[in-house]
């Protein structure tokens, strides 16, 4: 699937198009929505970028790839992508898919601004072909554990899948938690029906569950198996991955889908830019965007910048990420190396947790930043 120029921009942006490659999780078994949503923010950078005369005169094409949560269908997209041009990578949502596309990226020297994929070992070495705009894991699920923390809960339960990230997200609570008088139990949601997870959920002492799991199979069955067991009416359920951000949570019976309290990677305001893509984001979704539309856009605006710092030559761009200073919809963003991360970090987006209120499930709760 390709993107074209917009018709506005062709009478300005007329030379031969600049090819991005844009991965994204679009059928199942991956994350639909979040790849729906994180498309839609690359599209409409490019609309944005087009429409204001290319990169000098030439337009930006988005050949998109579909990776369906598939690590191979992801590299062997990459490879694709190199082969027809590209003069960079954008993209991905799952952090297993995106190590896959960001190791066939880097031995094919093709530049892979990362958007959306939080686990630090995006790599297993050092490179300076790939960077991120998410948070790192490990930043992000810390100030997940201070919340719960903060919010009395020591004995933390995770209904968790087989997957290096769920295992990872484990680790760090576990790690945080430990040295501060708190504890995690492992239930299996790969093995557990959501009646057997509750039976194991009730004898284990824990005051919250967290959501390590897919969306909607099994995060909403568990979570709804839960809210209706009445011998677990006190128990915080919590998805540090962000499922309740998308649309759908909001539409769930009952208010399964409220008081979820999961990470979110936006300041509390936006300010004029941001303010503009969401709304033109909402437009193109017809539904309220999520902050991976939002970082779907601001990875085609650093993307662009480079271009237009340094053409379209791929070494030329891999050494660039050290120069960039772009305005995204999200704030200010730079690179830089941050210890223990292999690829070009911004340090840091603005990083909320937030749950769906109860009263109006389209609203979002502020319960703790860092």
């Amino acid at each position: 699937m390709t993107t074209p120029p917009s018709p506005s921009a062709a009478a300005r942006a007329d030379g031969p198009a600049i090819r991005i490659g844009a991965l994204a999780p679009l059928t199942p078994p991956g994350w639909v929505a979040a790849g729906r949503h994180l498309l839609a923010g690359l599209e409409l950078a490019v609309h944005d970028v087009n429409g204001a005369g290319g990169i000098a005169g030439r337009p930006l094409e988005l050949v998109v790839r579909d990776t369906a949560a598939d690590p191979q269908k992801a590299a062997a997209a990459v490879e694709e992508l190199a082969r027809l041009g590209g003069a960079g990578l954008a993209g991905e949502y799952h952090s297993v898919v995106a190590r896959a596309a960001a190791a066939r990226a880097d031995a094919l020297g093709l530049p892979f601004l990362c958007s959306s994929a939080v686990l630090d070992a995006l790599t297993d070495q050092p490179t300076d072909r790939v960077a991120r705009l998410a948070p790192a894991q490990s930043r992000g699920w810390r100030i997940y554990a201070e919340f719960l923390l903060g919010a009395g809960h020591r004995r933390i339960a995770v209904a968790a899948q087989p997957s290096v990230y769920w295992a990872a997200g484990t680790r760090i609570l576990r790690d945080h938690l430990a040295p501060r008088g708190g504890s995690v139990v492992e239930l299996d949601a790969g093995s557990l029906a959501p009646a057997a997870l509750c039976d194991a959920l009730a004898g284990s002492g824990a005051t919250a569950l967290l959501l390590l799991a897919g969306d909607p199979e099994p995060a909403v069955p568990i979570a709804r198996a839960v809210r209706r067991d009445p011998r677990l009416a006190g128990i915080l359920i919590g998805a540090p991955a962000g499922q309740p951000e998308f649309a759908e949570w909001a539409a769930l019976p009952g208010g399964d889908g409220t008081a979820i309290p999961f990470l979110r990677y936006r300041p509390e305001r936006l300010g004029p830019l941001g303010a503009r893509v969401e709304a033109a984001l909402r437009e193109r979704l017809g539904e309220a965007p999520s902050f991976v539309a939002l970082e779907g856009y601001d990875t085609v605006a650093v993307l662009a910048d480079m271009l237009r710092a340094r053409g379209a030559d791929r070494a030329a761009l891999a050494g660039a990420w050290p120069e960039v200073a772009v305005e995204g919809t999200r704030g200010p963003i730079r690179f830089s190396r941050v210890p223990g991360i292999g690829v070009w970090q911004w340090a840091w987006p603005p990083i909320q947790v937030v749950d769906r209120d109860p009263a109006a499930p389209d609203r979002f709760r502020i319960l703790h930043a860092g």
